[in-house]
């Protein structure tokens, strides 16, 4: 969420900046839901004093033995004004909220910009693409034609866009995501954590999933203890990073850094037709997650380091790759910035994403009161807070495939997984 203040009082400025992100931010309602809360708090103040005064002439008039009928109706008529204003300043903040919960964040100065992915900037680029002898074969003709990949168990079990790995093809999901894990946790110093997969609808309003994009989530229906409704998260970054919601962090706690294994479950609202062949766009697919918490001065630093981290799993499994900067109009509803990787598919002819890292500032951090203790003030400050895949597995997995694969159809093992497949070297 946006700094409240800032937006009250510069709206026009606010707005401008929105528009990058081609978000269309109505000044002319934020204006007026600010008049009326400055009225509406301005006549309750002044019915509050009117009701301090009477009550103590009440008590001065009572305690003489005087008539207090006359002044009893007055009191009693300025009790229900002070209700209707209080409910009429209630009304309007929460219009005021719901209206801020629909607000993206501002993109930063650094920011390209444009309006489609087509306009990202590419900051570098990593590898050479392989030149084949032979034309290279997608992830699905590569393992679907040997059972690996099974679409229709999947479609039998569940619907379209699940899929049922077997085989060799199994065990390479799993050695690529315990390969990623170890890197992170060991070599890039994150603190390796576990969380649960079903959340409350607080935790992704602290996020900024809700309440404006309710459509991708798959959604349970409310626990009958709590009566809140529980989701199927979209990301790990849901459940780590609200575990700060409503804590002030001690500044000597600081930088957080975590790393996640979760499935991630999305149900791709208004995807209809992208990518419905094979792993690249799943209803439910698994990614290692990497968040840090930080205070306000070190999160720009702290993006260059989470990007670097999930390059780094690239450039082990000597994966060609190319970073780029995306523009305003493809940020995330979250974001300030936002670095994408993505990786070669000779399979597609094409790079395509397979991690986003971004800098929410305190966007999260507001929204999920989420703060630190600064020991030169003495004062709580909100947090930044930043996320990034570190990576995909499956589309890891897919980028695995169709640069290893030979022109019999074989797939080679990347040097640094054959210790987590066991010494396999080649799957045929």
């Amino acid at each position: 969420m946006l700094d409240p203040k800032l937006v009250r009082t510069r709206p026009v400025e606010v707005a401008e900046q929105l528009k990058r992100r081609g978000f269309q931010l109505d000044v002319s309602l934020v204006e007026s839901l600010e008049s009326r809360r400055k009225e509406i708090q301005v006549r309750t103040q002044q019915l509050q004093n009117e009701r301090k005064v009477g009550s103590k002439k009440f008590g001065q008039l009572k305690a003489k033995g005087e008539d207090i009928s006359e002044l009893k109706a007055e009191m009693d008529r300025l009790a229900e004004e002070v209700k209707k204003a209080e409910a009429e300043l209630n009304e309007v903040q929460a219009q005021w909220q719901d209206l801020m919960l629909g607000v993206p964040n501002i993109p930063h100065e650094s920011v390209p910009e444009g309006e489609t992915e087509d306009d990202n900037e590419e900051i570098r680029r990593w590898g050479e693409p392989k030149q084949l002898s032979f034309e290279p074969k997608d992830h699905e003709a590569l393992a679907e034609k040997q059972g690996w990949m099974d679409f229709n168990s999947a479609a039998k079990l569940t619907g379209s866009r699940f899929i049922v790995l077997r085989g060799p093809i199994a065990k390479l999901h799993r050695a690529l995501t315990q390969f990623m894990m170890n890197t992170h946790a060991n070599e890039h110093d994150y603190e390796e954590i576990y969380v649960p997969y079903i959340v409350n609808d607080d935790t992704l309003k602290g996020t900024g999933q809700l309440p404006k994009f309710g459509e991708d989530l798959f959604k349970i229906e409310h626990d009958p203890d709590s009566g809140k409704d529980y989701y199927l998260i979209p990301t790990a970054e849901v459940p780590v990073t609200n575990m700060v919601r409503d804590e002030i962090v001690d500044a000597d706690q600081l930088p957080m850094r975590f790393v996640c294994h979760s499935p991630c479950f999305r149900s791709e609202a208004g995807s209809a037709g992208r990518d419905t062949r094979g792993m690249i766009r799943q209803h439910q697919f698994d990614k290692v997650e990497l968040l840090h918490i930080v205070k306000p001065d070190e999160s720009f630093a702290a993006l260059e380091e989470l990007i670097g981290n999930a390059e780094k799993i690239l450039q082990l499994l000597e994966l060609p790759y190319r970073v780029v900067s995306l523009c305003g109009g493809d940020l995330g509803f979250g974001a300030t910035k936002t670095y994408d990787i993505e990786v070669w598919l000779p399979g597609q002819n094409k790079y395509r994403e397979i991690s986003s890292c971004s800098n929410t500032l305190d966007f999260q951090a507001r929204r999920m009161q989420a703060r630190w203790r600064n020991p030169e003030t003495g004062k709580p400050e909100l947090l930044h807070t930043l996320n990034g895949s570190g990576l995909a597995v499956g589309r890891t997995l897919i980028a695995v495939l169709e640069n290893y694969q030979d022109e019999t159809g074989r797939v080679h093992i990347p040097k640094v997984l054959q210790p987590y497949m066991g010494g396999l070297e080649v799957i045929e």
